[in-house]
């Protein structure tokens, strides 16, 4: 009887735990293999704006196969998050077939690329700037902030006046957006074995089980999710160490910052917690930047840019539903308000 009464497992976390031990796991595989790439020649490197790992003389096959299992790739997630939302609709306790065939998937790929890698080496990377890449993770980020605005608010829990059709946009198309940054981004850089690129994998890896994780209540997981968001904090601080320009305390803090704005405010803390956050956060600051005050700064620019960008894109999207009104007619009103994918990434 005592057995009767236990809860069963939930299906979606045991996937949730064997997707993170799975991208751990193959984070070990590139470091290993990755000693194997250190003959491939690269370009010396020039500054910030420049990509060095990428082939001196590039191949047609190394292109053909970075571009061309990227956008299989891609389409194959467009195509399960649209199959998601007109078939299967509505959340589910456990996994739905619908998780294993994107867990299944999302395996695949990560497999085909480290192919890809030891084979041709060429990523995206060889056709298109760093900053696209960078650009598509900070609108991910700005695109959540947004999101979530209505349960945790903007600024110290206070909710921005964003409009309702406005965030329910956002909600009801974020798989698209979010899976164009996170597989963009994945196909851009080989798999390489330095630290940044080794953090970097394994942030990508988390993305990409977030999203085949679809539809799952552990996908909503407040904690799991905002993990996720703070991700970007540990692999910005660990490349700007590696690259000894002594910028770390900028994306440490910048990102630590926006932790104890805005995204610790959806986890239930009690005040005390909070006020003991800021405290460490002040206390850190202080011990960073004592005798180099001139520099302090640096703490505001990301969150600046962040929430900054938030405004922006609330405006953008605003504006383009206004005019779809227009267009379309006062039946398209209220568009934005309609179901979602979930509420969280």
């Amino acid at each position: 009887m005592a057995t009767q009464t236990q809860p069963a497992r939930r299906t979606d976390v045991l996937a949730l735990w064997g997707g993170i031990l799975f991208s751990f796991l193959f984070t070990g595989v590139i470091w290993l293999a990755g000693q194997r790439l250190q003959t491939v020649p690269h370009w010396p490197d020039t500054g910030a704006s420049w990509y060095y790992w990428r082939l001196v003389d590039t191949t047609t096959i190394a292109r053909a196969t970075a571009w061309g299992f990227y956008l299989l790739n891609q389409i194959a997630a467009w195509a399960l998050i649209y199959y998601a939302q007109t078939r299967v609709k509505k959340f589910a306790p456990g996994l739905q077939k619908i998780n294993v065939i994107a867990l299944a998937g999302t395996a695949f790929f990560i497999l085909l690329h480290f192919a890809q890698t030891h084979l041709f080496y060429g990523g995206l990377a060889e056709d298109v700037s760093i900053w696209s890449s960078q650009v598509s993770v900070i609108i991910m980020l700005v695109l959540i902030l947004l999101m979530e605005n209505p349960r945790r608010g903007l600024f110290w829990g206070v909710k921005a006046p964003l409009g309702r059709d406005i965030v329910g946009f956002v909600r009801r198309n974020h798989g698209y957006i979010f899976a164009w940054a996170t597989i963009y981004t994945f196909w851009y850089h080989p798999m390489e074995n330095t630290s940044g690129h080794l953090i970097g994998f394994l942030y990508m890896f988390f993305l990409m089980l977030q999203g085949a994780l679809l539809y799952t209540r552990v996908h909503t997981n407040r904690v799991w999710t905002v993990t996720l968001e703070v991700m970007v904090a540990v692999h910005g601080t660990l490349v700007a160490v590696m690259q000894g320009n002594g910028m770390w305390p900028m994306f440490f803090f910048g990102f630590a910052g926006i932790f104890v704005i805005t995204q610790m405010h959806g986890l239930g803390l009690p005040k005390w917690a909070k006020w003991l956050i800021l405290g460490v956060f002040i206390a850190l600051t202080v011990v960073v930047y004592n005798g180099q005050w001139v520099r302090l700064n640096e703490i505001i620019r990301i969150p600046l840019i962040e929430y900054l960008a938030v405004f922006l894109f609330a405006g953008l999207i605003g504006g383009g539903l206004w005019i779809a009104r227009r267009v379309g007619g006062q039946g398209s009103k209220g568009a934005g308000e309609r179901g979602t994918l979930s509420p969280a990434p």
